[in-house]
């Protein structure tokens, strides 16, 4: 049998994360062999559905989401006939025993040794229940090992997030508990340890006597679409900064791991929120901004603003976009200012992060003709995943001068070979691995940097809307910027929207002089 054998346990089946991203993420490890034929999955949801339609629903989702298509009638058929579906209403304990027959007779039916992955792709608030339903209905108990992945959001705040932790320890322990931030799978996040430790050329160079300012930028082009109930309630801050931002500045920040093993790697990467700054109220005001998106134009189309959407109050202050300027102070990264800004509507999607490297002494050679640009470190998480060096080199021909080069990865120009983030950490969470899964102390910290934050917010009422979609935020956030010497960097997708010329240092993708 396989190594990776495994009964997928899903809750919330019929929902938009296991139809765009659980079921294809599956599919995906059939196809590649990781998970050979050793498999079975239960979906689980409150709607009444017949084992065959829910057949109907996972092809749907494979043909428009999976990264393999399906060419194969026979290998489908071998994967879909291990697909069940079990309609319960999660609080309901009584539903589990039926639900624990089922597992059981699967197991049985299909080979399978009893180790149980359940994956709550649903409501937060339900977390807690599920976990205490599963293990009072003994469904926890089998031959194999058990385990629980959650979805962030991890509580709303540091009190709500102790009161669900304590939830599911009492029926999981630390290490049966895998909380998924979906970032920390991703091909470049996780490439940024060997990208640092692995180069005599760049650790080095990581840290304050080199390094002037670190910029990340994660930004969406769509606005709440279908999420207005769960986005008033929690808005840029708490969905995409307390998270999805920390986990890449703990990556990019943390110091050399003593060993690379699970418990050393998330050790150093604690340190770096234990370090980050805490901010007093009118620091707030000073280092962070928040905005929300007005009616404008994104792509050639007309945009309602963020209070015009379905589902949102006229009135709401729900922030869709938040900038601020963090700082670790540690040894290796004090006076270094990390910049971030995330946000909806914006003119692009994108995640990349930007390292600046200080200036060099000014000499003759070096003032002539030309211009010449900082040196920059550039990791790109998504779309285009990979990293490039901006340079400054002598221009082609006689007359000299400088101007900058590039020299440029690209990681998934393959795109049918390149894992998604899903596809990884399922993998991870089946082996026990949970290195790139967030730990209980990581999810503390990092809401005790975002509450004092949130708690400011709530006593203020904002002036929104003050940026338009389609545009990079309000003015304060290139303000917070400027005021220290700065700019922000134009990202890969701004630069290919806007058609910047080669002859301006941001186009730097255009100025690519060797492929590496």
């Amino acid at each position: 049998m396989s190594t990776n054998e495994v009964t997928f346990l899903i809750f919330g089946a019929t929902g938009d994360l296991a139809h765009r991203k659980l079921f294809p993420a599956i599919y995906c490890l059939f196809c590649d062999g990781r998970l050979d034929e050793d498999f079975g999955v239960i979906g689980i949801a409150r709607r009444d559905k017949q084992t065959e339609d829910f057949h109907k629903d996972v092809r749907e989702s494979i043909e428009h989401y999976s990264r393999y298509k399906i060419e194969d009638e026979d290998a489908w058929q071998r994967f879909i006939s291990r697909f069940y579906y079990y309609g319960l209403d999660v609080s309901n304990q009584a539903g589990y025993s039926g639900l624990k027959d089922m597992t059981g007779q699967l197991e049985q039916q299909l080979g399978l040794a009893g180790n149980r992955l359940f994956y709550l792709a649903m409501a937060p608030n339900y977390f807690g229940v599920v976990a205490q339903n599963v293990r009072s209905s003994g469904l926890k108990e089998s031959s194999g090992w058990t385990r629980l992945i959650i979805e962030k959001p991890f509580g709303h705040d540091l009190p709500s997030a102790n009161e669900l932790n304590e939830q599911i320890h009492n029926a999981f322990a630390e290490d049966e508990t895998y909380r998924i931030d979906h970032y920390l799978g991703k091909e470049m996040v996780q490439n940024i340890e060997v990208i640092r430790f692995a180069n005599a050329m760049f650790e080095p160079l990581w840290n304050n006597r080199h390094i002037d300012n670190i910029q990340i930028t994660l930004s969406e082009v769509v606005g709440v679409e279908e999420r207005a109930g769960y986005y008033e309630s929690a808005g840029a801050l708490r969905d995409m900064v307390q998270n999805h931002i920390m986990q890449m500045i703990m990556m990019v920040a943390m110091e050399p791991p003593s060993r690379f093993e699970t418990e050393a790697i998330r050790d150093e990467k604690v340190k770096v929120l234990r370090s980050m700054r805490r901010y007093s109220p009118d620091e707030i005001k000073q280092y962070v901004v928040r905005g929300q998106y007005g009616p404008g134009e994104l792509q050639g189309k007309s945009m309602p603003g963020y209070r015009e959407e379905p589902g949102v109050n006229p009135e709401s202050t729900t922030e869709t976009f938040v900038a601020a300027k963090l700082f670790v102070d540690n040894f290796r990264w004090a006076g270094v200012p990390f910049y971030v800004r995330t946000g909806k509507r914006l003119p692009t999607k994108t995640t990349e992060i930007v390292l600046e490297l200080k200036g060099l002494p000014q000499s003759s050679y070096l003032n002539m003709e030309g211009k010449m640009g900082p040196n920059l470190i550039v990791i790109r998480i998504q779309p285009v995943e990979g990293m490039y060096l901006n340079l400054n080199a002598k221009k082609h021909g006689a007359g000299g001068g400088v101007e900058p080069i590039t020299f440029e990865y690209c990681n998934n120009c393959d795109q049918e070979s390149t894992m998604e983030a899903y596809e990884r950490l399922f993998i991870d969470c089946i082996k026990g691995d949970p290195t790139f899964f967030t730990r209980w102390d990581e999810v503390m910290e990092a809401w005790e940097i975002a509450d004092p934050i949130e708690q400011l917010w709530q006593q203020e009422k904002p002036a929104f809307p003050n940026y338009a979609a389609g545009t990079w935020g309000p003015q304060a956030a290139d303000e917070l910027l400027s005021k220290g010497g700065h700019h922000w960097w134009p990202v890969y997708g701004q630069k290919m929207l806007e058609g910047v010329q080669a002859s301006q240092p941001e186009s730097r993708e255009q100025q690519v002089a060797t492929s590496v």
